[in-house]
């Protein structure tokens, strides 16, 4: 798989985002009394027309019938393929995950996406070089926590994370950020469909030394597998490989402590900052 940078340019972002303009102004609308009939703030209508959001379905369904766009507006949608803050490798992925029936991730380098505050992502990005500018970093925050709809989606998602307690032990962004992440760990881990599992920092025998794993299965119960590394990313696919996955993840799971045991683990952990 070639590796691509983060974010990757959308011409067809750009593109929507004229046409939504031009049929504004033919409307003889602002950006503001649009932002009134289509539910979505002003500034989110001027992201969108200069190609920095990808706007959603109810938007573009909005918009259309705001601007009597003759279906122009749905038509245009449909080449919407990029998705700007979400790294190029991932984007199958995410598209994936949106209509996925169960989730796994094992996660030995950060807090999994999913479950990370604005602050502790904002963290992370800037702790990598190089350097993002502003607009980068507000497009990739912008995508990762749109992401977190997921947790609360219906029909809802079976969601399992695995995540190594050196992680949390390092800090990341400091004691504040660290608070946060804890307690936002916390509070998706009462959730129902949210079951969270701590890989002791001491656990002799590990089933995940080959680093982080995510696995997914799709409306049709089929099972997809991905796995990431620096600046490249592969979807995976064949059932080999995924059987061997699976069996990794299951190991992990006897070998991390129990969703229960974690809570405790987390809650100290907490109390200690």
């Amino acid at each position: 798989m070639t590796a691509i940078s983060e974010p990757e340019p959308s011409d067809s972002l750009k593109a929507f985002g004229a046409i939504l303009k031009v049929f504004r102004e033919r409307a003889a609308l602002t950006q503001e009394q649009l932002a009134l009939l289509v539910s979505y703030s002003p500034h989110f209508v001027a992201s969108v027309e200069q190609g920095r959001r990808f706007p959603p379905e109810d938007f573009v369904d909005r918009a259309e019938y705001a601007l009597e766009a003759f279906g122009v507006l749905r038509a245009a949608a449909q080449h919407l393929s990029r998705q700007p803050g979400l790294a190029a490798w991932f984007r199958m992925w995410a598209k994936l995950e949106a209509t996925a029936v169960s989730l796994c991730t094992y996660e030995c380098r950060v807090v999994p996406g999913l479950l990370q505050t604005e602050a502790y992502a904002r963290a992370v990005m800037m702790n990598v070089p190089p350097p993002p500018t502003e607009e980068e970093v507000e497009q990739r925050l912008s995508a990762r926590l749109a992401r977190q709809d997921l947790l609360t989606r219906r029909p809802p998602i079976a969601f399992s994370f695995i995540i190594e307690e050196a992680i949390l032990l390092r800090h990341t962004g400091g004691e504040a950020v660290t608070t946060g992440v804890l307690d936002q760990i916390v509070v998706r881990a009462e959730q129902w469909n949210v079951e969270i599992q701590i890989m002791p920092l001491r656990q002799p025998q590990h089933a995940g030394t080959d680093g982080p794993l995510q696995l997914l299965e799709t409306a049709k119960n089929q099972w997809l597998g991905y796995s990431e590394g620096q600046k490249t990313g592969q979807l995976i696919a064949d059932r080999k490989d995924i059987s061997v996955l699976q069996m990794r993840y299951a190991k992990m799971r006897s070998q991390a402590l129990s969703p229960a045991d974690s809570a405790d683990l987390l809650q100290r952990m907490r109390g200690t900052l």
